[in-house]
């Protein structure tokens, strides 16, 4: 499902653009966490070789593609909101977007991925034990 054709402002697409890909305060918590439970990764890389959905954390040998998805962009449950101005246009692109993750996880599954969504708002500590645990299990498997 793409997008109406009636695009947002210029001042809108221009801070859209400006919003970061990597490197997020949340994301780099996750990382520090992942780092200090000993785990090794990969940053903002396709798990398989030309998957087009980069992964914000990779851990290759067990197989977990981790996103850190914003509560805007990936339309939390909990705090997901709409813009009034063009509604119409954020309502199909948001949702666009879910669709788009929907389907990138359904693919890594698939070729024997496991995935791992985080919310921007979790806590890291927690989410980082989760995928920790998570590695640990598929490592003695694999």
């Amino acid at each position: 499902m793409s997008p109406p054709s009636t695009p947002p402002t210029a001042a809108t697409t221009k801070r859209m653009k400006a919003v970061r890909r990597r490197g997020t305060r949340p994301e780099l918590e996750l990382r520090s966490e992942l780092h200090a439970r000993g785990l090794r990764y990969r940053v903002d890389t396709a798990p398989v070789p030309g998957f087009r959905r980069r992964a914000d954390v990779t851990l290759s040998r067990a197989r977990i593609a981790v996103y850190v998805d914003g509560c805007f962009w990936h339309s939390c449950p909990e705090h997901a909101t709409v813009p009034k101005s063009n509604r119409e246009w954020w309502e199909a692109k948001l949702a666009a977007n879910v669709e788009r993750d929907r389907k990138a996880d359904r693919d890594l599954e698939q070729l024997g991925w496991e995935v791992v969504r985080i919310w921007e708002h979790e806590d890291m500590a927690e989410a980082a034990a989760r995928i920790a645990a998570l590695h640990s299990a598929r490592i003695d498997v694999v």
